[in-house]
């Protein structure tokens, strides 16, 4: 990793801790976090009080899914798709309501569809 990419990663890291401090999850309302890579996106709930991972999805289990891999152009789509997932595992678990940690991200493309998709499927932010 080159000094141009280490100072962008500390920068995300720094904007993600301060969002960090005012985004706290609990029982009624878990935390939508995001991780984003250059290929994957990556989503837990997780609840903050107890430290646990309510439940997880990710662009991996989108590409497993035979019938989607043709179907899927591009990440924003996948992102969508991975937001969708998430939802319906929330909705699975008893869980509506959550509070979104974009991770330091900017709020724009994948971070953005994956909102879309997560409302879409039934969450409230």
């Amino acid at each position: 990793m080159d000094n141009q990419q280490k100072i962008k990663q500390e920068k995300r890291i720094r904007r993600h801790q301060r969002v960090r401090a005012k985004v706290k999850g609990v029982d009624t309302k878990p935390r939508l976090s995001v991780f984003r890579s250059s290929e994957q996106i990556y989503v837990q709930l997780i609840n903050d009080a107890n430290g646990c991972t309510l439940a997880a999805a990710d662009s991996r289990e989108i590409i497993k899914t035979e019938d989607k891999k043709n179907e899927l152009k591009g990440k924003i789509a996948k992102a969508f798709e991975v937001g969708k997932l998430i939802a319906e595992k929330a909705l699975k678990n008893g869980i509506d309501q959550v509070v979104f940690d974009r991770g330091g991200y900017k709020y724009h493309g994948r971070v953005k569809a994956l909102a879309d998709g997560a409302r879409e499927g039934g969450l409230k932010f």
